[in-house]
C-alpha cells in the first residue's frame, strides 16, 4: 500500500472492475481498479481500509458499474453507494442504471425551450433558466451558495429535486437534510451525501450515482432538477486518486484526467433523446481564494451552459442572494424568453452596470448630479434595484412575479427612456 493505492498481483481484473480484499480475520473491504502497470493492478478502497495488512487475499468480483434506482428513492437519503444512511430502513428499487451513464448522440438531444421557474427573483427574470440547461454556481466559502441552492431546492417547478452532497462537511448534509429541506422539501427529493471524510473514490461515485438518479427520472418523463455541491470536491476527489497512482500533474497540481472527468458528469445533464423529460442541473463552483480563474472554476465555465457568481462583497454588506449581476450569465436566455423580456433585462443590467462603474466617485461624493444622465439615472434607481435584487429565505418568487418586478423596477425610469423599452 502506498498512500490511498492498495497494490495487488496474481489476480486479473478490468478498470473499474470490483474486487474484496479479505484479511486473516475474515474482515472485508470492497475495492475498485483504477489502474494496472505490469501484473500489478492499482486498487482504490471505497471504504475504511484499517485492519489490512500485507498478503490479504484479493478476489475480483466484475463489474459494478450499475446504480439502483427507482421511485423508493423519494425522500431518502443515501450514501455514495446507495446505501441508506436515514435510520428509515432499506431502499426499496426496481431498476438499475449504469453508473456511468449511456452515451447519447448530441444530434438527439431535445432542444431547450421552455423557461423554468426556480422561485429565485432575480434568477427567473435576469438570468432566465430553461428546462434542460447546466448552470455554474460559482463562490467563495461563507457567500450563501448552500443556502440559495436549498432555495431552490424548495422553490423549484420541478418533479423531481435530486441532492448530490460531494465533499461537504458531515455537520452542513445534517442541516440540509433536517432544516433546509425539512419534510415537505424531502417528499419530492433524493439526497445522496458523500461528506468530506469519504474515500475519494466514494465521493466520486456520489456524483455519479446522482447523476444516475437524475437521468432515471429524467427518462420516466419527468423534469428533473439536480442540484450538486460542488463539483469542485469532484475535481478533487479525482486528482488525490490521479496523484495516488502517479498520474503527473498539469494544471496547479491538476491532472489531466480530471478536466476530461469534469465534462464526462456534465454532459449527462440536460434533455433526453427520448421522451420528454429534462435534467436542469445546478452545480457549485468553489473559487477558492475567490479565484475566479482557478483551473476548476475556468474549465467548469467553459463546459456549462451559463454561471452565477457569488460574491462576498454583497454577502458581507447583508445583500442576500449575493449574486453579481455583472459576471453572471445566462447563455440560453435568448433562446426561451420574448424580446420585451430580454430588453428589460438588458435594459437593468445595463443600469445596474453604471451605478457600479461609478460607485466609488458617488460614494466619495466626487461625481457632481448632472454631468452625465445615465448616472443620474442609475443614482435615482439605485434603491429600488437594490430592493428587487434581495429576498428572503422564507419567501418565493414565482416566474410571473419576477417579471412583474422587473417591470415595476423599471417604470421608474423616465417615459422617454421607458417608451424605448416597453
Amino acid at each position: 500500500m502506498v498512500g490511498l493505492t492498495l497494490e495487488a498481483v496474481g489476480c486479473r481484473s478490468t478498470i473499474g472492475g470490483r474486487c474484496m480484499i479479505e484479511t486473516a480475520d475474515g474482515h472485508q473491504t470492497e475495492a475498485e481498479v483504477v489502474g494496472f502497470s505490469g501484473e500489478r493492478l492499482y486498487l482504490m478502497p471505497t471504504g475504511d481500509i484499517r485492519g489490512l495488512e500485507q498478503d490479504c487475499r484479493v478476489i475480483p468480483m466484475g463489474l459494478s458499474s450499475m446504480a439502483h434506482v427507482g421511485p423508493g428513492l423519494l425522500g431518502r437519503v443515501v450514501d455514495g453507494g446507495g446505501k441508506p444512511i436515514d435510520g428509515k430502513g432499506p431502499v426499496h428499487t426496481t431498476d438499475t442504471m449504469p453508473l456511468h451513464g449511456r452515451a447519447m448522440n448530441p444530434l438527439g438531444r431535445r432542444a431547450i425551450t421552455e423557461p423554468l421557474d426556480v422561485g429565485i427573483g432575480t434568477i427567473n427574470s435576469l438570468l432566465t433558466v430553461g428546462q434542460g440547461q447546466r448552470i455554474g454556481l460559482f463562490a467563495g466559502s461563507g457567500v450563501g451558495k448552500s443556502v440559495l441552492l436549498g432555495m431552490m431546492t424548495k422553490y423549484t417547478k420541478a418533479d423531481v429535486v435530486v441532492v448530490g452532497l460531494i465533499g461537504e462537511r458531515g455537520r452542513e448534509v445534517n442541516e440540509f437534510v433536517r432544516k433546509t429541506l425539512g419534510a415537505e422539501g424531502m417528499a419530492r427529493a433524493v439526497v445522496v451525501a458523500s461528506p468530506a471524510d469519504d474515500p475519494p473514490l466514494m465521493r466520486m461515485h456520489g456524483a455519479m450515482l446522482a447523476t444516475s438518479i437524475a437521468e432515471y427520472f429524467r427518462d420516466q418523463g419527468k423534469n428533473v432538477l439536480l442540484l450538486m455541491d460542488s463539483l469542485t470536491r469532484y475535481a478533487q476527489a479525482q486528482r488525490e486518486i490521479a496523484l495516488a497512482i502517479n498520474e503527473p500533474p498539469a494544471t496547479k497540481g491538476y491532472p489531466p484526467s480530471v478536466f476530461s472527468k469534469l465534462p464526462s458528469l456534465v454532459e449527462r445533464a440536460g434533455n433526453s433523446d427520448k421522451g420528454n423529460g429534462s435534467i436542469t442541473a445546478f452545480y457549485t463552483v468553489l473559487t477558492e481564494g475567490d479565484d475566479t480563474n482557478d483551473p476548476i472554476a475556468d474549465a467548469s465555465r467553459a463546459i456549462l451552459d451559463g454561471h452565477i457568481h457569488l460574491s462576498r462583497r454583497l454577502a458581507e454588506a447583508g445583500h442576500f442572494p449575493a449574486i453579481d449581476m455583472e459576471a453572471s450569465v445566462s447563455r440560453l436566455m435568448t433562446e426561451i424568453v420574448p424580446e420585451d423580456h430580454q430588453e428589460m433585462a438588458r435594459e437593468f443590467r445595463k443600469i445596474n452596470s453604471t451605478y457600479q462603474q461609478n460607485a466609488d466617485l458617488i460614494n466619495v461624493g466626487a461625481y457632481q448630479p448632472g454631468s452625465n444622465s445615465s448616472v443620474d439615472e442609475a443614482i435615482d434607481m439605485h434603491e429600488s434595484m437594490l430592493e428587487f435584487l434581495q429576498q428572503r429565505i422564507t419567501e418565493s418568487v414565482n416566474f410571473d412575479e419576477s417579471i412583474e418586478g422587473l417591470e415595476s423596477v423599471l417604470q421608474h425610469r423616465k417615459p422617454a427612456a421607458m417608451s424605448k423599452v416597453l
